[in-house]
C-alpha cells in the first residue's frame, strides 16, 4: 500500500524534513517541534490554529526560504529532526527490552472515537482523550499498535450559544488537505476502497492513515462514491442518536475495519477494544477462523484468549442494546458464516437480567474477552456487581472484571511553562523515567515564588484568551452584548478562579454550585476576596437535559447581579481544554457518585499544579491523600443534591477562599503553593499514561500476545 502525505508546496531542500514532522503528530507532544513552527512564523501558527499542515500549506515560500539560511533557525530544525528520527527507529525501546521483539504481532486497538489535537476533531470526550493518550504513549514506549477508528468528515460538533443560552449545533466539515492525515492508495495507485464482508446491500469504506509517532491510526470513511447516497453518511458524525444509524456505524467500525486490518496485510493477533461500540471486531475475528477451517467453539476461544476489553460505562443505560428485529436486518446473512442460528447468535449479546432487550454489546464483550477491565479501581468494583450475572454462580469479589486506572499522557498535557520549571528543578532527563515517584519529590525544591508566578502567568494567559474569542465573536458575529459579557469579557486574572469543563450529561451536576443563588453570589462577589467560574462544555445533540443545564449555567452567567464572576465559554476543544487546565486555580468535579467512571481532565490539572476539588468518585477516590486538593461528598443519590452543595459551599468559605488569599511577607499564598506542590507530586507518576499502559502491557498485552504466538506456532506444526 501507498501512502500520500499532504504536501502543498516545496520547501526547500535544506528543512525539507518539514514536511515529515508536519505529516506525524510527534509534533504535538513535543513542545521544541511546536516551537519550531512557531520560530518559523508566529502569526501562520497562531492563524492556522497550531496546525502545521495548514500553516505550510498558506506560508509565504520566501518565509521558508530564509528559514533555510538562518543558522538560529537551521539549529533548532537539526537539533529537532534529530531527535525525531532517532524516536521513529525501531530500535532500544522499553517494550523491547522488558517484552521483545512483537513486531509482526501488533496490537490492534480499536475505538470510536480519538483526541490527539483539536485539528483533528474525531472526539467528544474522555473516552477519545484516553484512547488519544493510550496510542502516544505506545510509541513513546515502543509498544506496536495499530489503531482503528472513524474519519468523520463532519467531525463531531461546534458549539454556539444563543443569547437565550440554548445550544446550537453546527458541522463543520474537516479540511483534510490541510490536516496531518493521509490518503491511503493501493498498488495501483487507487484510493484504497474496501468492501465490508457478509453485510449486504453492500458497504464501502474509504482509508486514511493518521502517523502517531512509531504507531499507524487508520480511520475509514463511506462518504465516498462507490457507495448508495444512504450508506454515504454513516460515518459522517461521532455517535449517530438513531439506534439504526448507530448500529451501522458500529457494523462498519467492527466488521469493517478488521476487514481493513487484513487487506492492509496487518495480522491481527491481539485485539483491544476500547467500550462497546467496537464489539463487532470480535465477531469479525471469529468468522475468520470459521472460514479456515475451525468450528464456532475453537473459533470462539481463540479469538477470547487474545481480546481485551476495557469498558467505561458505570450505569446500564449507557450500554449499547440493538433490538433483535434490527439485528435480524443486518445479520440474517452473518450468523450462517459464524456455524449459527438465529437463536444461538442473539444469545450471543443477551443479559441475563434483561434477557429480551435485545444484543448488549457490552455484555458479548465481556463474554467474548479473557482480559477485562474497568477504568479505576472503584469502576472495577461497580462493573462486577453491574455484569455480575454473566458469572452467576460466582461471588462478586471473584469476578474476572479487573481495573486499571486512566492515567494522561504527561508530554501532551504538561504546560510549556511548567515543563521548564521541571526541567530546571528534576533534572533534564525527568520525563524519561516520569512514572517514577522518587523524580517528584523534588518538586519541594521548586521557589515558592517561581511556581507561583508561573502559575499566574497561565492564569493571565488563560483569560486574555477568553477576552480574545469574546472578542472575535462581537466582530464577526455581531453577537449580542449580553452573550458577550456571559462569555467572560469581565474575568479578572487577579482572583481565585474555579474551573468546570467537561461533558455537560446530567449525572455530572454541572449545576449543583447553584443550589443556593444567594450564598454563591456571597462568595464569588466578596470585596476583598472574590472568586470567579469558568463553565464549559458541550451537550449531546440529543440531550436536551443536558442542553437546559447548560442554557441554567449560561442564564446566570448573564445576569448583572453576580457581576461578570461566572463565565460561559463556548466550543470546548483541546485547545480551550489545555488553556484551563493550565490557567484555573482549581480545578471542580461533582458527579452523582458511582456514575464517574473515572475522569482524567483533574489529572491534568493536577499535573500543573492546579489542585482538584471533587466528590470522592472515580479516580479521586484513589488520588485524593488530604493535602493535594479537596474531597466532599459522600452521598449516593439525586436527593441529595443539595447535602453536597452544602458541603461544596462550606469548603469553598472555609477552606480554599481562605487559603488562596492567606500572602506570607513576601505576598505568596505559601500555604496554597504546598498544595499545588502535592498536587504535582502526587497525580503526574501514578496518574501517567506511561504508568497505565505499562500496567496494559504487564497484565494484559504480553498473555494476549503469547496466546497469539502459541496459536501461530500450531498452524505451522
Amino acid at each position: 500500500m501507498e501512502i500520500t502525505k499532504n504536501k502543498c508546496l516545496d520547501i526547500p531542500k535544506r528543512i525539507d524534513g518539514l514536511n515529515d514532522l508536519a505529516n506525524n503528530f510527534w509534533w504535538s507532544w513535543n513542545n521544541d517541534a511546536r516551537l519550531l513552527f512557531k520560530i518559523l512564523s508566529r502569526s501562520r501558527w497562531k492563524l492556522s490554529g497550531h496546525n502545521p499542515v495548514k500553516m505550510l500549506c498558506n506560508i509565504d515560500k520566501n518565509i521558508l526560504e530564509n528559514a533555510a539560511k538562518n543558522q538560529m533557525f537551521l539549529k533548532q530544525y537539526d537539533s529537532v529532526m534529530a531527535r525525531f528520527q532517532d524516536n521513529m527507529k525501531k530500535g532500544d525501546s522499553w517494550f523491547l527490552k522488558n517484552i521483545g521483539d512483537s513486531e509482526n504481532l501488533p496490537i490492534t486497538f480499536f475505538s470510536a472515537e480519538y483526541g490527539l489535537h483539536h485539528s483533528l476533531p474525531f472526539y467528544a470526550g474522555g473516552l477519545g482523550f484516553l484512547a488519544g493518550d493510550l496510542l502516544k504513549e505506545c510509541s513513546d514506549l515502543g509498544i506496536p499498535m495499530i489503531a482503528l477508528g472513524f474519519m468523520y468528515p463532519e467531525g463531531y460538533f461546534r458549539q454556539r450559544i444563543t443569547v437565550d443560552g440554548w445550544q446550537i449545533n453546527q458541522d463543520e466539515p474537516l479540511d483534510r488537505e490541510n490536516a496531518s492525515i493521509s490518503k491511503v492508495f493501493n498498488k495501483k495507485g487507487e484510493k484504497l476502497v474496501v468492501k465490508i464482508p457478509i453485510i449486504e446491500p453492500p458497504i464501502f469504506v474509504e482509508v486514511w492513515r493518521v502517523q502517531v509517532g512509531r504507531n499507524a491510526l487508520y480511520l475509514i470513511d463511506t462518504d465516498i462514491d462507490a457507495n448508495d447516497p444512504w450508506n454515504r453518511g454513516i460515518t459522517s458524525h461521532l455517535y449517530a442518536g438513531n439506534p439504526e444509524q448507530r448500529l451501522r456505524q458500529e457494523i462498519v467500525l467492527g466488521i469493517g475495519g478488521n476487514e481493513v486490518l487484513n487487506t492492509l496485510g496487518i495480522k491481527n493477533s491481539v485485539l483491544h477494544l476500547n467500550e462497546g461500540h467496537t464489539t463487532f471486531a470480535i465477531l469479525e475475528r471469529i468468522r475468520e477462523n470459521i472460514e479456515k477451517g475451525m468450528d464456532f467453539d475453537d473459533a470462539y476461544k481463540q479469538v477470547k484468549a487474545t481480546t481485551i476489553f476495557t469498558t467505561h460505562t458505570p450505569v446500564p443505560a449507557g450500554n449499547d442494546v440493538f433490538p433483535f428485529p434490527l439485528m435480524e436486518k443486518y445479520f440474517s446473512n452473518y450468523w450462517s458464516s459464524l456455524k449459527l442460528d438465529r437463536e444461538a447468535f442473539f444469545k450471543l449479546g443477551v443479559d441475563p437480567k434483561k434477557p429480551n432487550a435485545g444484543f448488549n454489546m457490552t455484555a458479548f464483550a465481556l463474554k467474548a474477552s479473557i482480559y477485562h477491565n474497568g477504568v479505576s479501581k472503584r469502576h472495577g468494583e461497580v462493573a462486577r456487581k453491574m455484569w455480575q450475572s454473566l458469572w452467576p454462580n460466582v461471588p462478586v469479589d471473584n469476578i474476572t472484571i479487573d481495573s486499571i486506572t486512566n492515567g494522561v499522557h504527561v508530554p501532551s498535557w504538561i504546560e510549556p511553562r511548567i515543563k521548564l520549571l521541571f526541567d530546571k528543578y528534576l533534572g533534564q532527563d525527568w520525563l524519561l523515567d516520569h512514572d517514577n515517584p522518587n523524580i517528584w519529590k523534588l518538586v519541594d525544591g521548586i521557589p515558592d515564588f517561581e511556581l507561583w508566578d508561573t502559575h499566574n502567568w497561565l492564569k493571565t494567559k488563560l483569560v486574555l484568551r477568553i477576552m480574545e474569542r469574546a472578542r472575535e465573536i462581537w466582530m464577526n458575529e455581531k453577537a449580542d452584548p449580553r452573550v458577550i459579557l456571559a462569555s467572560g469579557g469581565l474575568l479578572d486574572p487577579t482572583i481565585l478562579t474555579i474551573g468546570f469543563a467537561r461533558r455537560f450529561a446530567t449525572y455530572k451536576r454541572a449545576t449543583l454550585i447553584l443550589q443556593d443563588i444567594q450564598r454563591l453570589k456571597n462568595i464569588l462577589n466578596d470585596r476583598w476576596k472574590p472568586v470567579q467560574i469558568i463553565f464549559a462544555g458541550k451537550a449531546h445533540p440529543a440531550d436536551d437535559q443536558g442542553k437546559r443545564l447548560l442554557q441554567e449555567i449560561f442564564n446566570v452567567a448573564k445576569d448583572p447581579s453576580f457581576g461578570g464572576r461566572i463565565a460561559f465559554v463556548e466550543d470546548y476543544d483541546e485547545q480551550l481544554a489545555q488553556y484551563l487546565v493550565h490557567g484555573v486555580d482549581v480545578w471542580l468535579n461533582n458527579p452523582l457518585p458511582p456514575y464517574e467512571a473515572c475522569g482524567t481532565s483533574g489529572m491534568k490539572a493536577s499535573l500543573n499544579g492546579v489542585p482538584q476539588l471533587s466528590i470522592l468518585d472515580g479516580w479521586w477516590i484513589e488520588g485524593y491523600n488530604g493535602k493535594n486538593g479537596w474531597a466532599f461528598g459522600k452521598k449516593k443519590t439525586e436527593e441529595e443534591d443539595r447535602g453536597d452543595a452544602e458541603a461544596l459551599y462550606n469548603i469553598l468559605e472555609k477552606e480554599i477562599v481562605p487559603l488562596y488569599y492567606k500572602l506570607d511577607d513576601d505576598g505568596i499564598p505559601s500555604g496554597w503553593v504546598n498544595v499545588m506542590k502535592e498536587a504535582i507530586k502526587s497525580t503526574a507518576p501514578v496518574f501517567s499514561a506511561r504508568r497505565m499502559t505499562k500496567e496494559y502491557v504487564m497484565k494484559y498485552y504480553q498473555k494476549a500476545l503469547k496466546s497469539a504466538s502459541d496459536f501461530q506456532l500450531s498452524k505451522i506444526v
